[in-house]
């Protein structure tokens, strides 16, 4: 029906996928009347991209499911490939290593590749180095089952043989069903272009169904009339379909609803704890098992962590781990992986802590949990698998706190398609819905191109109609406060925190104590040390680290500028960045402030809004590294002289 074209009545403009890529769930009930529920997961056309994304559905299926000894893994991932795209996309690659990983397994996944001989002009010569294209299957020492599409007896027993062998070993198997085309890609292109000979052998070739047929005749186990019968009834079944569907009336004038225009900020969340609750997490935290051993350099810390709590102050990891504890306390369950997430890049969680004389492993907020669970992993060196397996996980259980951090935030192109296709779209494209938090470090401190930004401007760029949260806080309690905030809204949408690295111990993003316990997250913070109100002539926003630098600068020059930071940049907090303008009659510029250059960070997505708000009454302006095609520079004094120039040219030199 919905390949007859028709418009549905609650169809969007904008919004849907075409049919071929749409998931679907069902139960399916085999002759014997035993019944198994069955999901199709939805895809985009970008070949295997959705292949991790299967696997971390089905493993979140299996982490909500009762433990059985029986069966330890109850859901049977089956991923269907293409021989030209299982060669070729290396996100097939990444996810077979994944299937042996702690954090990823699943008892093994079943391949099934559909092994045309081509791709879809390209020959195999063409598309691939090695004899088969199952041979990237070795790295993970997987059975491969060859065998010829043309008989279907064969193809039954060796799919037998596949679903025993992961039943037996919890490993992927793989079979490679080498068959043909016979109408080219989708069924209707002409292939003879490119494969000429081939496919006048194809033409003249009888069917799978034909040959089979003229051997259940040859045995004996069918007659011929049989065999006409049982075509006739299948054809019979097929024509009533097709009559049934087309005999549906549809308005030929029907039209798709324009979209709702978007909500934006939304209401506060209660997101503050007792004190009582954070003593009882950081009780947990601070407890280590009788003879355990903890590193030394981690003793002194640890020393530090408790003076800095006894103080009523809180970092950035502490205000994390609250935000952690504080919800494995209220029942909600944890997961948080990536490339060194259990210790942190920045050597600033120690989520897991390692016995520095034999080894073992401990986790003390395992001590906050009440009917949840806790999963902290290091994951494999990928960010295009392991992105791909925490979308599907998240979007299979919405109630847990599903975080995935990038080793640096400039890591995270390498999961761009996961991006576009999957976690900002889904929602418009599948009505599906995801809570994955991404944790991505953002700053400018001279490391150099690749460890510098995030690409604010690539997040910015795909957020419309409220499908994303885009955040880039300052304080740890701001930090405590959004992640609670993740699982203390009904409306569930992904989430990207922009996170500091030299920030991550610096004095200026401690909170008190008193912001966990009767705060909330704010969209915007006010200046710490403004200026008195009618002497403000400019008015800067900025987000993220830059704030913090423009802050030491302005106190040092003694500037009339009032600092607001914006510590979410999607939704945009329009009416608080209003209210700014409104209580400082005198300012007459607005200046968007960015570490990045011109052409990155949030200026292009905040100029119109500023002008669309303010332009008629302030002058508006950027301040800005220049336009660049790299990210940053790799030198540290150049960055240092960028950096200075930046400051000057705002808030003067220093004195």
């Amino acid at each position: 029906e919905e390949f007859e074209g028709a418009i549905s009545a609650d169809a969007v403009q904008g919004s849907g996928d075409v049919k071929y890529h749409l998931g679907q769930s069902g139960t399916f009930t085999s002759r014997a009347g035993s019944a198994i529920p069955v999901t199709l997961a939805a895809n985009p056309s970008h070949l295997e991209a959705v292949d991790p994304v299967v696997i971390g559905t089905a493993r979140a299926k299996m982490d909500k499911t009762p433990m059985n000894p029986k069966r330890k893994y109850p859901v049977l991932p089956v991923l269907i490939h293409g021989d030209a795209a299982f060669a070729g996309q290396g996100v097939v690659t990444e996810t077979l290593n994944l299937s042996q990983i702690r954090g990823y397994k699943v008892g093994g996944t079943v391949h099934l590749i559909i092994n045309n001989q081509l791709g879809f002009t390209t020959a195999p010569h063409a598309a691939r180095s090695s004899e088969y294209s199952t041979d990237v299957a070795k790295l993970i020492q997987a059975p491969i089952f060859h065998v010829n599409a043309d008989d279907p007896e064969a193809c039954v027993r060796v799919a037998e043989l596949a679903f025993q062998y992961r039943e037996k070993f919890n490993k992927d198997a793989v079979i490679d069903l080498i068959g043909y085309r016979r109408h080219g890609h989708n069924e209707g292109d002409d292939p003879s272009y490119t494969q000429p000979l081939m496919y006048k052998a194809i033409e003249t070739r009888r069917s799978v169904r034909m040959l089979y047929t003229e051997a259940l005749i040859k045995r004996g186990d069918l007659t011929l009339e049989e065999a006409e019968q049982a075509l006739d009834d299948f054809r019979q079944q097929l024509q009533v379909a097709l009559d049934t569907t087309r005999s549906v009336e549809h308005d030929p004038d029907a039209k798709a609803a324009e979209p709702s225009p978007p909500v934006g900020v939304l209401p506060p969340a209660v997101t503050k704890v007792p004190k009582e609750k954070l003593d009882e997490v950081y009780s947990a935290l601070a407890h280590t098992p009788e003879g355990f051993t903890v590193h030394p350099k981690l003793v002194n810390q640890f020393a530090a962590r408790d003076a800095m709590y006894e103080a009523g102050e809180v970092d950035w990891a502490l205000g994390e781990a609250f935000a952690y504890g504080t919800l494995l306390n209220e029942g909600v369950s944890v997961r948080l992986s990536g490339q060194d997430s259990r210790r942190g890049t920045f050597s600033h969680r120690h989520s897991t802590l390692v016995d520095y004389e034999n080894g073992s492993e401990f986790v003390p907020l395992e001590g906050s949990i009440q009917n949840s669970k806790l999963w902290i992993y290091d994951s494999l060196l990928s960010e295009y698998a392991a992105l791909g397996f925490e979308y599907g996980y998240s979007v299979e259980r919405p109630e847990v706190l599903n975080l995935w951090e990038a080793q640096f935030g400039d890591f995270v192109n390498g999961a761009q398609i996961v991006i576009d296709q999957f976690i900002m779209a889904s929602r418009d494209k599948w009505d599906e819905t995801s809570g994955l938090v991404m944790l991505l470090p953002h700053g400018y401190e001279g490391q150099g191109p690749e460890h510098s930004s995030a690409r604010v401007e690539r997040f910015l760029l795909l957020a419309a109609e409220d499908n994303v949260q885009i955040a880039n806080v300052t304080t740890a309690g701001q930090f405590f406060h959004l992640l609670r905030r993740q699982m203390k809204r009904d409306v569930r949408s992904p989430l990207v925190v922009f996170t500091p690295k030299s920030l991550l111990r610096a004095k200026t993003t401690r909170s008190p104590v008193s912001s966990l316990t009767d705060g909330r997250f704010h969209e915007t913070l006010e200046d710490p040390n403004p200026p008195a109100a009618d002497e403000v002539t400019d008015l800067i926003f900025a987000t993220g680290k830059v704030a913090i630098d423009a802050f030491a600068r302005r106190d040092k020059t003694g500037a009339h500028a009032l600092i607001t930071r914006v510590e979410q940049l999607y939704p945009w907090p329009a009416n608080q960045v209003a209210e700014v303008v409104a209580a400082h009659p005198n300012a007459r510029r607005i200046v968007w402030l960015q570490e990045e250059p011109e052409n990155m960070g949030a200026w292009n997505f905040v100029k119109g809004r500023l002008y669309d708000g303010h332009g008629e009454t302030h002058k508006i302006q950027r301040f800005s590294r220049p336009e660049s095609g790299s990210t940053a520079t790799g030198s540290a004094r150049i960055h240092a002289q960028e950096q200075d120039q930046l400051l000057t040219g705002l808030l003067g030199p220093l004195p």
